[in-house]
This record gives C-alpha cells, sequence and structure tokens, in this order.
C-alpha cells in the first residue's frame, strides 16, 4: 500500500470515528437499517431459489408469505407430531413404513413455501425422482394424467386423479387441491402427497415427513422428505402409488 492510500485510509477511519462518536444514536440505528435490508434481500433471493410455492415470486408475494412465517414461529403447533390425523378410515399403503434412517432433515424456517435443506442424492436418483410423476401417469394413463401442478404455480409437474372417474372419490374434487395427488420440488427434491389421514399419519410416525402447515388445506396432504438413494426413491413412490 502506498503511503498515499495509507493516508487516505486513515482520515477515512478518522472521519468515520468521529461520526459514531458524534451521533453514536443516529449511527446504531442506520447500521440496524442496512443490516436489516441486506438480511431482507438476502431472504426474498432464497425465497425465489427454493420455489415459492405458488405464490407470484415478487416482493409483494414475499411480504404476504413472511405473514404467514410470523404466525408460523408464534405456533406452538410440532408438524412431526401426527397425532391430529385420524387413525380410522381406508388405509391404501398395504405393508408397513419401515422407520426412515438418521434424523429428519432441516426445514426452512419458512411456512410457505415448505422445503427441507438440500441433503445428498445421487444422480440417477435424482433424476428418476423429478420423472416419477410423468412415469406413473404413463403407467396408469386410465386413472392419472400429469399437469402442472396448481398448488406449485405450475412451476413443477404433478399428477391428478382424472376427473372423468366413475368411480372417483369425492374428495379428489376439493378447491384448493383440485384432483392434484403429488408433485416433487426440483429445488430440494421433497414431495407433497395427498394420502389418507391414517396413511398420513403412518408415514410421519415412520419419520419420513411431516404435515402441511396451513390448516385450511386437507390434512393428508403433507411434505415428504427427499430420497437419498434408490431405495428410499422405491419407498416415495410407493407411497405416491
Amino acid at each position: 500500500m502506498s503511503t498515499s492510500t495509507y493516508q487516505t485510509y486513515q482520515d477515512l477511519v478518522k472521519r468515520a470515528t468521529e461520526t459514531i462518536s458524534k451521533y453514536p444514536l443516529a449511527t446504531t440505528i442506520g447500521g440496524a437499517l442496512i443490516l436489516s435490508l441486506s438480511w431482507t434481500v438476502w431472504d426474498f433471493q432464497e425465497w425465489k431459489s427454493f420455489g415459492t410455492g405458488g405464490t407470484p415470486p415478487t416482493w409483494a408475494g414475499y411480504m404476504r408469505m413472511t405473514k404467514f412465517r410470523v404466525n408460523r414461529l408464534m405456533s406452538s403447533d410440532d408438524l412431526c407430531d401426527p397425532s391430529s390425523l385420524k387413525t380410522d378410515g381406508p388405509r391404501y399403503l398395504k405393508t408397513g413404513v419401515k422407520r426412515r434412517e438418521g434424523p429428519r432433515p432441516k426445514i426452512i424456517s419458512r411456512t410457505m413455501p415448505q422445503r427441507q435443506r438440500p441433503e445428498k442424492i445421487d444422480p440417477q436418483t435424482r433424476e428418476r425422482l423429478q420423472s416419477m410423476m410423468r412415469t406413473l401417469a404413463e403407467k396408469h394413463p386410465e386413472l392419472l394424467e400429469v399437469r402442472p401442478s396448481k398448488t406449485e404455480g405450475r412451476t413443477t409437474d404433478a399428477i391428478y386423479a382424472r376427473p372423468d372417474l366413475e368411480k372417483l372419490n369425492p374428495q379428489a374434487k376439493d378447491p384448493i387441491l383440485d384432483h392434484e395427488i403429488a408433485h416433487a420440488h426440483p429445488a430440494d427434491n421433497s414431495l407433497h402427497v395427498w394420502l389418507s389421514e391414517p396413511d398420513a399419519r403412518t408415514v410421519i410416525e415412520a419419520g419420513w415427513g411431516q404435515r402441511f402447515p396451513l390448516t385450511f388445506v386437507k390434512p393428508g396432504w403433507i411434505m415428504v422428505y427427499a430420497p437419498r438413494n434408490r431405495s428410499e426413491e422405491r419407498r416415495v413412490g410407493k407411497e405416491c402409488r
């Protein structure tokens, strides 16, 4: 560093020190505002990077989701607790669900979108997972169809029950889910799946997922954690089927 540059640096430090000494309260408030603004911009960008859960990726959408987030932080409801789900009713998981190995993944501290921190997944498993909805629909075209996910703002594929089925479960006509059964999230490889309440309870008890945070959505609509290998991907596929 040259002598002139060093002298300039010293002068700037001296002026900053004098300003802080002269206006300590204003400096503290200004610094806090700058830090708060910087964090908000970073949080907004991360919110968009994980998908916005069907909300427009705008500042207005971000503020709307932040209200849900604040309400969620004030709640004592544990989404990993399945006790609010019914034990009686139809069950479609033909075999028991083996407990998921290891601890539950870390969940991003937002209500919407409901996402986990990404975990290591081999490329082949991820490819099969992200094409799972289309694969299931191709195997059962008389029952299922693929369309952009309504609940994810049409940012990923989802499987839907065909609305013209003769024996369609009346619950499939729910105005929010609207025949949607499942979709996978490209950003973290987790899923949302609509199960019967007893099946949803079984999945959560086995450490494979958690309840959806918005109470006005059907309680069987749950988050399923991302599979990490071929074996777990097969298990997740069974839950979707």
